[in-house]
């Protein structure tokens, strides 16, 4: 992990956690492994129901997944934006399936402390969260020369964020489908990843390729490769 930031002492067990995540297996998972060191205070699975908990429950650290649906549309972004009026003292920790720029810088210019991907140990994760809660930054290895770059160059507005009228007929959840696709995973290895069944990738690959009028998976690849999305 890559920090930055000053420190302080506190017992981590006084640490109150939230977690967002719309995958509710995968939320139960990070609780059970957060649950021995920390304090759980409230989970949610979408925007809305988001920040009505970190209202009422103030923590501490959110760990807040990217792609989260309802609200406004605006995922994790929009959450940042909308919770911290309502619980300033509260730090967000990206928890995400997606390493693009687009995503990250999305997130850190709302105000995340930090950005990790799903791939994270759960001891790496425990290191983490205690490490943004004493006023680190903190971020995946293969994140951390991007985020130093962006804010060397004057701001973290990543080369790889567009907007174009082709992404933006995408779905989150479609476009998180595509970079996973675009990568070269396979259908199998995309519904691991997202906790979603095989089916409902191919799904979402078929509405991807239609909407941006492809043919196949190396068209796709090659697409994605020209924006800089992967």
């Amino acid at each position: 992990m890559s920090t930055s930031g000053n420190t302080t002492t506190t017992d981590t067990h006084d640490i109150r956690i939230a977690v967002v995540d719309d995958h509710e297996m995968f939320r139960a998972g990070v609780i059970a492994t957060l649950q021995p060191t920390f304090d759980i205070v409230g989970q949610a699975g979408d925007v809305d129901g988001a920040v009505t908990m970190i209202e009422a429950t103030k923590p501490d650290v959110v760990l807040l997944d990217v792609h989260v649906p309802g609200g406004a549309g605006g995922g994790g972004t929009e959450i940042l934006t909308r919770s911290h009026p309502l619980s300033p003292a509260s730090v967000f920790l990206a928890l995400s399936v997606s390493d693009s720029p687009q995503d990250v810088g999305s997130v850190i210019r709302a105000g995340a402390r930090g950005y990790v991907t799903k791939t994270i140990t759960g001891d790496d994760l425990i290191s983490s969260i205690k490490q943004v809660h004493e006023g680190y930054a903190v971020f995946s290895p293969k994140l951390a020369g991007f985020v130093l770059s962006a804010f060397q160059n004057g701001g973290i507005a990543p080369e790889g964020e567009i907007h174009d009228d082709e992404l933006d007929r995408l779905s989150a959840r479609e476009q998180e489908v595509m970079r996973l696709i675009a990568r070269g995973y396979t259908y199998k290895e995309v519904a691991a990843e997202l906790f979603i069944s095989v089916k409902t990738v191919e799904t979402h690959v078929s509405a991807v390729l239609r909407k941006l009028q492809l043919s196949n998976r190396t068209e796709l690849t090659r697409w994605a490769a020209d924006r800089r999305i992967v």
